[in-house]
């Protein structure tokens, strides 16, 4: 089924029809999220990054709502007395009704404001609220889903909150509410319910029912319209929670997904088609490292390499020169993200560098938190036997420094025999039996709860790679958040995703993706697929993606075995690339930061809430839709350059050699320049002064003195493509078997 598009979302280029300007000195705009200083997952990411830019638009009109937890207040949150005498007023009428609400600023960019409710001191409510959401909705919760009893009362408080801000406040303002995910929805329906005064906004960062569905290994794209959702939703027991989440979307003056192919499946499982597409960005500065950015990729790669000594001793008998770092990392779905492809594939790219006599090996890391009892006792040994390898070879070092230094000191040359005593050789003997080991490097760093049922485990035991000496593919499972302070690998996220060479994210259920989008604005490759919100982004806008570093995967009209082998493919043309190549590509990567960046991605926010107001004060707002034409948009052009990477597309030509790859024409400025004049200026966006959009009076005229023109139509269009890259070699399709 093809992919229509929503309103306006063919390009960052494609809203320039409305840049006019919204008077804000009368609204307030309040963010509602279960995730506000909460991190449980994705839509922390998101809110926590877009603070900043929203911040600079709204001033301090703009509002975050979430939930209390005193161990997240802690350390993120500064508590403090509301500046705003309206909001001060709800808050003293609401605690002195039995609520406990907190205001105060989050210690993050931006330090935004945010009101936090206290669910647990209102959960003496519980009953009479189930109540009232049963004859206001129809919507019944069991008492036995804890996630569910919160959204109430946390959807009930919210909706409390805002209609006594309403009430509270002297000259009434335009109150704009963002809600997002089914967590925050009930707070939605009973806006509507009670016919409060406020533009409500709903975003679905993923659909309840299309997470279940896709974890069930069904054909989700391919039958999207004949799913009976209400049968799908009670044969997997969270029917009330779809009937929160459809209902919050309902009610909504604007609906929003994150991406188009959320979009998709939105209009066929909440039954209703979004009206803006809203990309998920990044704050790029935070990320930013100019040139240092391979710089920094070299010395976390030294990290790694470093737990690599330890992970392997006794059986490291590979080139850490010739060695290349993959990882997949995200919530533990083992389908969903596509776990299950990319062990298949590396099982596929495991024969293939290993018939090739390949000397190049591959080590895959899957950073997946999954229930664990502690670090694996072996892990732990193998790092304390490379300390004891490394203080060993360093006191060698200084008696044999002292000694050549001493000999030097009086002119003459050293002996090298008595340079090294019995002691030393003693010494370094045992430092060499202590390296032996009998079996294989773990696969696993933990000790699972649940070893003999574990997924990835069980399709590791099934391919068989066991980080055997004649596997050139190597496979660790590190089942936990990476932490600097962890004993076994000391880094963070951030500076181990720089130190890898490619990130793989084959997932088949991913309304986002946020993963990729953080390698990309750290300079790493990465593998992503067409059913994913950010390949989908990234495939509409660069002519030629893997030419950048960014390898889109097809899981949408290909079968898990045609979908396996183009991966494989992937991977395996990556391995061929040389040192210079991969520095190359890096850099193109790295140059993709801007169109991920909250300054241009931030103005299909602007846009919903322009519509949202516009629905809900009609005397007071106006907007003019419009469908966006095929001209519109603008994509990167194919690099003037040979590009580094081979697509599967083009046609077949000989390997390089070294020499000939060394004498490619690439020219980083020239092509760096081009890039950037396919990218707006950030003052096209959301910074600068604090914008003013048209504001119709009551009579109905409508006030243009301010309204800009945008000229930058002509940065739209697509550059031309330059001469066909060559090719690089790719495996045969029929690689292996096919599985049952």
């Amino acid at each position: 089924m093809p992919l229509t598009r929503s309103l306006s979302v063919t390009s960052l280029t494609g809203l320039e029809d409305w840049d006019d300007e919204l008077d804000l000195e009368n609204t307030v705009l309040f963010e509602v999220a279960w995730e506000v200083a909460n991190k449980v997952g994705g839509i922390y990411t998101v809110i926590q990054t877009k603070a900043k830019i929203t911040s600079d638009e709204w001033g301090e009109n703009y509002f975050l709502i979430g939930p209390y937890f005193e161990h997240n207040v802690r350390t993120q949150v500064e508590l403090i007395d509301p500046p705003n005498p309206a909001i001060k007023r709800t808050i003293e009428s609401m605690n002195s009704k039995g609520c406990k609400v907190y205001f105060g600023r989050w210690l993050i960019e931006g330090s935004p404001y945010v009101i936090l409710l206290d669910i647990a001191a209102t959960a003496w409510s519980l009953d009479r609220w189930k109540v009232e959401l049963w004859d206001s909705c129809a919507i019944g919760i069991p008492w036995y889903d804890r996630e569910a009893n919160d959204a109430v009362l946390f959807g009930f408080l919210t909706a409390w909150f805002l209609g006594e801000f309403a009430a509270q406040s002297e000259e009434k303002p335009f109150i704009l509410a963002h809600f997002h995910e089914w967590l925050a929805g009930v707070g939605l329906c009973l806006c509507r319910f009670r016919k409060l005064p406020v533009a409500t906004i709903f975003t679905t960062h993923a659909t309840l029912l299309g997470r279940y569905l896709c974890a069930g290994s069904v054909d989700f794209y391919n039958n999207l319209e004949n799913f009976n959702v209400d049968k799908e939703a009670g044969d997997r027991q969270i029917y009330h929670r779809y009937c929160m989440e459809r209902a919050a979307v309902q009610c909504s003056h604007v609906f929003t997904t994150v991406s188009q192919i959320t979009a998709v499946e939105a209009e066929f499982l909440l039954k209703r088609k979004p009206d803006v597409v809203t990309p998920n960005g990044l704050n790029v500065k935070k990320f930013s490292a100019m040139h240092e950015f391979q710089n920094l990729h070299a010395q976390s790669k030294g990290r790694i390499q470093e737990f690599i000594r330890g992970h392997f001793y006794g059986h490291l008998d590979f080139n850490l020169d010739k060695t290349l770092f993959f990882f997949i990392a995200g919530r533990y779905e083992f389908s969903n993200k596509g776990a299950d492809i990319f062990l298949e594939a590396l099982a596929r790219l495991n024969y293939l560098l290993r018939v090739n006599q390949s000397d190049l090996t591959v080590v895959a890391f899957f950073i997946m938190p999954a229930r664990t009892n502690n670090f694996n006792v072996e892990t732990l040994k193998g790092q304390a036997v490379r300390k004891q390898l490394c203080d060993t070879a360093n006191s060698v070092k200084e008696k044999f420094g002292k000694k050549l230094y001493e000999s030097l000191l009086v002119g003459n040359l050293p002996d090298m025999n008595k340079m090294l005593d019995k002691e030393d050789f003693t010494m370094m003997k045992r430092a060499i039996f202590a390296t032996q080991r009998h079996s294989f490097p773990p696969v696993c760093t933990h000790n699972m709860l649940d070893d003999s049922t574990d997924s990835i485990l069980n399709s590791i035991r099934r391919i068989g790679l066991f980080n055997s000496g004649a596997d050139r593919v190597k496979v660790i499972f590190h089942p936990e958040f990476l932490s600097s302070t962890s004993p076994l690998l000391p880094v963070d996220y951030e500076e181990f995703v720089r130190g890898c060479h490619l990130g793989v994210f084959p997932s088949y259920y991913e309304p986002w993706g946020y993963t990729p989008a953080e390698c990309t604005v750290m300079g790493i490759p990465s593998i992503s697929t067409n059913l994913s919100g950010f390949g989908c982004f990234m495939e509409e806008h660069i002519a030629d993606p893997s030419a950048y570093g960014i390898y889109i995967l097809d899981r949408r009209f290909r079968g898990l075995d045609d979908s396996c082998t183009q991966l494989t493919s992937f991977l395996y043309s990556f391995c061929q690339q040389t040192r210079r190549q991969r520095i190359i590509q890096r850099n193109r990567t790295e140059r993709l930061s801007d169109l991920l960046d909250w300054k241009y991605l931030g103005r299909y926010y602007m846009y919903a809430r322009h519509m949202s107001l516009a629905k809900a004060f009609p005397d007071n707002f106006t907007y003019e839709p419009h469908e966006p034409t095929a001209a519109q948009g603008f994509r990167y052009p194919r690099p003037a350059s040979v590009p580094p990477s081979p697509s599967l597309s083009r046609h077949s030509s000989p390997h390089h050699s070294e020499t000939e790859e060394d004498e490619e024409r690439y020219d980083e400025e020239e092509e760096a320049e081009k890039d950037r004049q396919n990218i707006k200026p950030p003052a096209m966006a959301v910074v600068g002064p604090v914008p003013e959009w048209r504001k119709r009076s009551k009579k109905g005229s409508v006030d243009t003195s301010n309204a800009s023109t945008s000229s930058n139509a002509s940065n739209a269009s697509t550059p031309t493509n330059p001469s066909s890259p060559s090719d690089l070699s790719s495996p045969s399709s029929s690689i292996l078997e096919e599985r049952n």
